[in-house]
């Protein structure tokens, strides 16, 4: 209930319990980042992921400044809108938060070691691999994942084998820290370097400067001449999946039917 009224929180429409089970409806959302993803054949052009930047950034500012932490950031937690809200993004999920402050006496939670891991091994930080209390910077961290593996199309420690969950969690520790942040960002602008350097060097309480994390991507994104049109990659496959259907039959003829549908449906782009 606190985090009610944010842009980009579903809003609660009821809660209770029905027979045996606990029950919460909340607004009917679109497609996750994560189905987007595949429906853009898992590569994201850099104009989509500086437009989902600035939103996701603001979303986990939002829920900071209720005092909670989100700790377990990913692309299955970010949801489009439908409608008029195609463009906006949703953050869900609220399973793992935790309030990392009282609101009234700003006292912050005191740091510790020895934690389990509490997330998604995928994209948790350094820190969060080593044991350490989650504070505002793990939330951030996390996020520079996301995004790293929207623009690259997948990250160094994927698919690593290992016998049990314990030792692929530190295998994936393992591959994290010893992947220097020039080489994981290689290729792609430095505001990717910049951005885990200042989320690193952030200590344990420490408020992050989330102005400064969005002005880096959207600086950028002036840089790079894009328009702030909302139109995201799958708006664009959107179109030429119209197109094709549009076309006589013959070369298109397999862009076209069930599985065509179906990837829409998925995506949140049918008006079926």
């Amino acid at each position: 209930m606190l985090l009610q009224g944010g842009m980009g929180i579903p809003h609660l429409k009821w809660f209770g319990v029905d027979g045996e089970y606990n029950v919460m409806v909340i607004d009917l959302l679109g497609p996750s980042l994560e189905d987007l993803f595949n429906y853009c054949n898992r590569k994201f052009t850099l104009k989509t992921v500086l437009l989902l930047a600035d939103q996701m950034i603001a979303r986990v500012e939002y829920m900071h400044s209720r005092g909670f932490l989100h700790r377990d950031i990913k692309p299955d937690n970010f949801l489009m809108g439908l409608g008029r809200k195609a463009s906006q993004v949703y953050v869900i999920d609220y399973g793992l938060a935790k309030k990392y402050r009282d609101l009234q006496t700003h006292k912050h939670i005191p740091y510790r070691e020895n934690k389990n891991l509490t997330g998604t091994a995928r994209y948790a930080s350094v820190n969060t691999h080593l044991g350490v209390e989650q504070s505002r910077r793990d939330d951030l961290e996390s996020l520079g994942y996301v995004l790293m593996y929207f623009i690259r199309g997948s990250l160094p420690w994927q698919g690593l084998k290992a016998g049990t969950k314990k030792q692929k969690y530190d295998k994936i520790s393992e591959k994290k820290m010893l992947t220097p942040v020039e080489v994981l960002c290689k290729s792609y602008p430095s505001e990717f370097v910049s951005y885990f350097h200042y989320c690193r060097s952030l200590r344990f309480e420490d408020k992050p400067d989330y102005s400064y994390l969005k002005k880096l991507f959207r600086d950028l994104f002036i840089r790079e001449g894009y328009q702030s049109d909302h139109i995201f990659d799958w708006t664009v496959s959107r179109q030429v999946a119209e197109n094709n259907r549009l076309r006589p039959s013959g070369r298109t003829a397999g862009l076209v039917g069930p599985s065509a549908e179906r990837a829409e449906r998925i995506a949140g782009l049918s008006v079926a």
